[in-house]
């Protein structure tokens, strides 16, 4: 009897242990993965293994640092593509002064109001002084992770009102400690709203609204009104150069190559190493980009650089045009939200979710600002945005196809709302004989319907009789649409109205 009790026991032991050993913290000696068959002698990879693993690593950081990386990469196009067309210093202004028509190529740009943009280069200019005149309709400077600084006009705290602020570089030392969003002070006797950036490169962005649906009384403002100089020049200032971007082909949009990479490299390089975390610069700095270090990959880590950014790519399209359920703001809707989770930090359920990743991505990849203007519910104030890349029937918009939109009447937008049509390639204005490929209530003279609703029509030719409510497309390619209230109030916020859905026109 106590033969079998012990033949009974060791039966019980791990073959090659004293004891039994849980089979979870095992590895076979063979495991089939998505990358391929992995093999091991007692659980220690073989050559193979080790390097199909390797590279594997390579490859999955390689999609996160695109990933992550989206929103420098893009404030650095934007910086490129200001010297592109002269733009080389703060006070020199990119103003689309007869409005963004679909020749620039910038992130889901708005045809409704007139944009003006600078770059500010602290560590070149050390604090640097913007001016904003009276009237400035919303602005935003986010710093070269395109985080938010500080509103300036409307949303910021001179309230349309104008004043000075005052931007203070990473690396200031002194009396000065501005929160987030900036804060009054005196300096040098004089009073300033006062930020501070955690970089030395700033995107500077300011909108002025039309009148009478003309551009002319917000280019006055900024060319008469706008001030951007190095608080040490203040006494003489540089002059303020104006450099029209209307009708201007160029670039401000992200490579979706290789390339992504290098124009990282470039902002991780100019900027200090305190611009992200820890956990995020190693991240990165596994690929081989580093501050202080050239990014020079060998042929294989280019090779698998270059797979791994086409995957990034692709995911973020993927979490773009067919988003979370969460980003939908109506249900068996193709409409959802441009700002996901309510936060301009991208906190998930105020944080007990991290930082909202994917949220994230779907923001920056489609469009550029980043401010919590475009996020809180402002009744009456700043704007709210909703994006349709799908019709009715859940099917991608199909640019040689005929479709129609409505429009309710009512629209609850205090100051006017606009549709935009965008290239999915590009993420722009969608390019056709139309140079500005959009509508607006206050600036077209649309056919209203007897119950004060809008049909809006798109497609390659105009419906007979409808050509003042028609968007021109392009067959062979694809189309998605933003709608935009300014002023939004609170039947947008409610939901108690609601856009039509796009569909077929047969």
């Amino acid at each position: 009897m106590s033969l079998c009790v012990c033949t009974a026991g060791l039966a019980q032991n791990t073959p090659g242990y004293n004891n039994k050993i849980p089979k979870s913290i095992m590895t076979p000696d063979r495991v089939e993965t998505p990358i391929g068959d992995l093999n091991f002698f007692d659980g220690m990879p073989d050559e193979a293994t080790v390097q199909k693993l390797y590279d594997n690593l390579i490859f999955m950081r390689g999609v996160e640092t695109f990933l992550n990386g989206i929103p420098a990469t893009s404030i650095e196009a934007i910086r490129l593509g200001n010297a592109e067309v002269g733009a080389k210093r703060a006070s020199d202004v990119v103003i689309f002064d007869k409005l963004m028509d679909s020749d620039p190529l910038f992130l889901t740009g708005n045809t409704d109001t007139v944009y003006a943009t600078a770059i500010l280069e602290l560590d070149r200019d050390g604090p640097t002084v913007v001016v904003i005149p009276p009237k400035c309709g919303p602005g935003t400077v986010d710093d070269a992770w395109q985080r938010f600084v500080v509103d300036m006009g409307a949303p910021g705290l001179d309230k349309g009102k104008g004043a000075k602020y005052l931007i203070l570089p990473p690396d200031y030392e002194g009396d000065l400690e501005p929160p987030t969003g900036g804060e009054f002070a005196e300096v040098d006797g004089e009073q300033y709203i006062v930020a501070k950036s955690p970089t030395y490169v700033n995107w500077l962005v300011l909108r002025g609204f039309l009148v009478n649906g003309k551009p002319d009384a917000a280019n006055a403002m900024f060319k008469n009104g706008l001030k951007i100089y190095p608080l040490k020049d203040k006494k003489n200032p540089p002059k303020m150069k104006f450099i029209s971007g209307s009708e201007v082909p160029f670039n401000t949009v992200h490579a979706n190559d290789f390339q992504f990479y290098e124009e990282l490299h470039q902002v991780i390089e100019r900027e200090p190493l305190s611009l992200i975390d820890p956990e995020l610069r190693g991240l990165i700095a596994s690929i081989g980009i580093q501050k202080g270090k050239p990014f020079k990959p060998d042929a294989r880590t280019k090779e698998l650089l270059t797979k791994a950014v086409a995957v990034g790519n692709a995911t973020a399209r993927a979490i773009f045009f067919r988003p979370m359920k969460e980003a939908f703001l109506y249900e068996d809707s193709g409409w959802f939200a441009a700002f996901v989770g309510g936060s301009h930090e991208w906190l998930k359920d105020k944080g007990q979710g991290g930082r909202y990743l994917d949220a994230r991505t779907l923001c920056f990849y489609m469009g550029t600002v980043n401010t919590p203007a475009m996020v809180n519910k402002m009744v009456g104030a700043a704007s709210q945005y909703a994006i349709v890349a799908v019709d009715k029937n859940s099917e991608y918009l199909d640019g040689r196809k005929d479709y129609k939109l409505n429009i309710p009447a009512n629209v609850p937008a205090k100051d006017f709302w606009s549709v935009v049509v965008y290239d999915p390639q590009t993420r722009s204005q969608l390019q056709t004989g139309q140079p500005f490929p959009a509508k607006n209530n206050k600036q077209h003279k649309l056919d209203i319907n007897k119950d004060g609703s809008v049909d809006l029509y798109f497609g390659p030719k105009a419906p007979r009789g409808k050509e003042a409510n028609w968007i021109q497309t392009v067959p062979g390619k694809g189309w998605f649409a933003a709608l935009r209230l300014y002023g939004p109030l609170e039947p947008w916020f409610d939901k108690t109205w609601r856009p039509g859905e796009i569909e077929l026109v047969k």
